[in-house]
C-alpha cells in the first residue's frame, strides 16, 4: 500500500479569537459612532427623543454637528419663515359667496420647538395653522358687505384676519408673521353692478365739484363787484368841487414844471387851468 504523508494543518493562534472578537468589536463602534452623528441643517432644529424618557422638552437643537446615541433619535424641523395659501368660498354678511385666496408668513417657535412636536407633531401646519386661517377668514370676511370687500376695506379686512389668527396660533407654539389677502373674486353679476354704482358715485361727485366751483367763482366777482361799487361810492362822495378845484391846481402847477409845457391858462372851463402845447 502507498504511504499516505500526513499533511501538516496550519496551527490556529491562541489569541486569534480575541483578535476577531476585538475586530467585530471595532466595526460596531464605527457603525455607532458613525449613526451617532446628526447633522440639521441652516434655517433648521432639532428635537431629541430619548429611548429612555422620551421627548427632551427643555432643549432645542441648533444647526451644526451633534453626537446622539445612537438608540435615540433626533427629529429635525424647518425653523426658517414659510408660507401656506389657503383658497376657499367664505359668506360676506348678506349671505353671497365670495372666493377668497389668503398666505400666511409662518414659522415654529424655536424656544418651544419640541413642546410643539410633543403636543402637534410634525403635521402642525394641518393640525393648527390652516384651520385658524380658515376660521378667522371666514369670521372677518363675514362683517363686510360685497361692496366694502370690493372697494374700500380689503386693507382692514388683512389686519384683521393677522389679528384673529394670530389670537388661535398664540399659544400652539406657532409664531405668525404676516397674511395676506391675495385675491377675493365676487361673482360677475356683483362685479359688474358694484363698478357700475362706484362709476354713478364717482360722475355725481364730479358732476358736486364742479357746481362748487362755479358757485364760488360766481361768489368771488359778485364780492369783486361789490368792492368796487363800494369803493366808487366812498370816492364819489369825497370828492366835493373844491377838492377837485385843489386836486387841479397841484395837477398844473406840476405840469407847468415839465419842459414840454408853453402855456398855461388859468380859468378855464369850470374855472379849472388851461394847458396849451406848443402846438
Amino acid at each position: 500500500m502507498a504511504d499516505y504523508q500526513q499533511m501538516d494543518m496550519p496551527e490556529f493562534p491562541k489569541n486569534g479569537k480575541n483578535i476577531i472578537i476585538g475586530v467585530v468589536v471595532f466595526i460596531i463602534l464605527i457603525i455607532v459612532l458613525f449613526k451617532s452623528f446628526k447633522k440639521i441643517d441652516g434655517g433648521q432644529a432639532g428635537v431629541l427623543f430619548r429611548l429612555s424618557n422620551g421627548i427632551d422638552t427643555e432643549n432645542t437643537y441648533n444647526e451644526g454637528f451633534h453626537i446622539i446615541a445612537p438608540w435615540n433619535d433626533l427629529i429635525v424641523y424647518e425653523v426658517r419663515q414659510q408660507e401656506v395659501m389657503e383658497k376657499m368660498a367664505v359668506l360676506s354678511s348678506n349671505g353671497l359667496e365670495i372666493s377668497v385666496e389668503v398666505s400666511a408668513w409662518y414659522q415654529p417657535e424655536f424656544a418651544t420647538l419640541p413642546k410643539l412636536h410633543q403636543e402637534k407633531g410634525q403635521s402642525y401646519l394641518q393640525r393648527v395653522l390652516v384651520p385658524a386661517i380658515r376660521s378667522a377668514t371666514r369670521s372677518v370676511i363675514g362683517r363686510y358687505t360685497p361692496e366694502e370687500i370690493y372697494s374700500t376695506k380689503r386693507d382692514a379686512i388683512q389686519s384683521e384676519i393677522y389679528e384673529e389668527t394670530k389670537k388661535i396660533v398664540d399659544k400652539q407654539y406657532v409664531q405668525l408673521n404676516e397674511i395676506l389677502v391675495r385675491d377675493i373674486t365676487l361673482p360677475a353679476t356683483i362685479k359688474t353692478a358694484i363698478e357700475s354704482k362706484l362709476k354713478q358715485e364717482q360722475e355725481s361727485l364730479e358732476y358736486e365739484f364742479k357746481l362748487q366751483k362755479a358757485n364760488k367763482e360766481a361768489e368771488k366777482v359778485k364780492i369783486e363787484a361789490q368792492g368796487k361799487a363800494e369803493a366808487n361810492r366812498i370816492l364819489n362822495a369825497s370828492l366835493t368841487p373844491n377838492i377837485l378845484k385843489e386836486k387841479g391846481i397841484e395837477a398844473t402847477l406840476k405840469l407847468s414844471e415839465s419842459p414840454n409845457t408853453k402855456v398855461v391858462v388859468v380859468g378855464g372851463k369850470d374855472g379849472m387851468p388851461l394847458i396849451l402845447g406848443s402846438n
